[in-house]
C-alpha cells in the first residue's frame, strides 16, 4: 500500500515480497555496526522480520517502517517510518538506505515526509529518534530535521546506551 509520495520517492507498506531487499539490507555492515543484528539470515528469516516487525506494527497502530523507493523506477533505496517501541514514550523516526543510496538526500526527503505524515495524519505532538553515539552521519540528519539532543537511554536493561533526540514541540 502506498503510503506517501514525494518529488524522488514513493513510500509504501513493506510485505513479504521485499524479503531480498530486506536481506541486503539488514545485513550491511552500517546496519549491523548501529542498527544491530537481527539474525536475519535467509530469505525465509526476511519474510518473518517484515511480517513480524513491519506489519505486525501497520496492523497494530497503523504505521510502520515503510519501503522508499524510486518513484522513477520502483527500485528500493532504504527504509523510513515511525516506529511505537514499548521502551519509549514517544513514537521515533527510523530510517536505513543501502549504502549506494546514501548522502543523495534521500533520507532527508524520506523523513521530511513521515514526520509531516505522523503529524497530520497520526496527530504525534512530537516524534523522537534514537542513534548509536557514533553514528555521525545520522546524528547529522537528525540536526537538519530540527531534532534536538534530549537524553542518553537504554531502550533495554543491560543494553548499550544510545542517544535519545526530540523534535520541540
Amino acid at each position: 500500500m502506498k503510503v506517501l509520495q514525494t518529488e524522488r520517492l514513493v513510500l509504501r507498506w513493506l510485505n513479504p515480497g521485499d524479503a531480498a531487499f530486506i536481506l541486503e539490507l539488514v545485513n550491511d555492515p552500517s546496519w549491523l555496526t548501529y542498527i544491530g543484528d537481527k539474525g536475519v539470515r535467509t530469505l525465509r528469516d526476511a519474510e518473518d522480520y517484515i511480517r513480524n516487525g513491519p506489519v505486525d506494527m501497520y496492523r497494530r497502530f497503523g504505521f510502520g517502517l515503510y519501503l522508499v523507493e524510486s518513484r522513477k523506477d520502483a527500485e528500493p533505496l532504504g527504509m523510513c517510518g515511525l516506529i511505537k517501541r514499548e521502551s519509549l514514550e514517544d513514537v521515533d523516526l527510523g530510517f536505513a538506505f543501502l549504502p549506494r543510496f546514501r548522502g543523495k538526500g534521500y533520507a532527508y526527503e524520506a523523513a521530511v515526509a513521515t514526520m509531516a505524515y505522523g503529524k497530520s495524519v497520526f496527530g504525534l505532538p512530537r516524534i523522537v529518534a534514537i542513534v548509536s553515539r557514533d553514528n555521525l552521519p545520522s546524528r547529522n540528519l537528525l540536526d537538519r530535521l530540527g531534532f534536538r539532543f534530549e537524553r542518553t537511554a537504554a531502550l533495554k536493561p543491560n543494553d548499550e546506551e544510545i542517544e535519545l533526540y526530540a523534535t520541540p514541540t
